[in-house]
């Protein structure tokens, strides 16, 4: 059976219930459901078309002994760990404040994914191609911070289809041109 988003109210409302009794703090972030410890990010709530999920933002740390946590996008996911429910029923509250209950310990014992830093970056595909012929883009691609770099690169790249990759090129080069980040309209002003 599939849902749509909106369609887990039941279910999303029930998880914000299960998370009130855990000890964290509730905030909205991104536009969902997010709960904090002392600041900092541990679970968050979402609908999608097929599953209801929470997740752990430092998941990467915690035990799993009950082996429900997937990596979303394997390479690519470094500490994020999902938890997801195709129903009602599949919903266990005491399990789950057990889970919260080790993040929260992970939490105060310091347990953070620390991002590893970009040191070097090998251009290639459509990218390269585009900077190998326009001066302009190339300039402004290289004033990019090697991250910022790394995000075009992965997002172009990342299309399996060469004629995706096309469309995201033409679609994100305006941005490179103007040194703005792939995901600098989230940032907070």
């Amino acid at each position: 059976m599939k849902k749509e988003a909106s369609a887990w109210n039941e279910e999303i409302a029930y998880l914000n219930r299960i998370m009130q009794n855990s000890g964290l703090e509730h905030s909205i972030k991104w536009g969902i459901d997010v709960y904090t410890h002392e600041g900092s990010n541990v679970v968050g709530i979402c609908g999608f078309k097929n599953y209801v999920g929470i997740w752990f933002y430092n998941g990467v740390f915690m035990s799993d002994p009950a082996g429900k946590f997937i990596n979303a996008q394997e390479n690519k996911t470094k500490a994020l760990r999902q938890w997801r429910f195709a129903n009602m029923q599949e919903i266990d509250e005491s399990l789950i404040l057990a889970y919260i209950k080790e993040a929260i310990q992970n939490e105060k014992e310091g347990k953070k994914w620390i991002p590893e830093k970009i040191t070097d970056l090998e251009i290639n595909g459509l990218l390269a191609e585009e900077i190998e012929k326009d001066k302009n883009f190339k300039d402004s691609f290289e004033k990019l911070s090697l991250s910022k770099q790394k995000e075009y690169l992965e997002h172009v790249n990342g299309a399996k289809k060469e004629v995706t990759q096309k469309a995201r090129l033409e679609k994100v080069k305006p941005l490179i041109l103007e040194g703005k980040g792939l995901n600098d309209k989230y940032l907070k002003k």
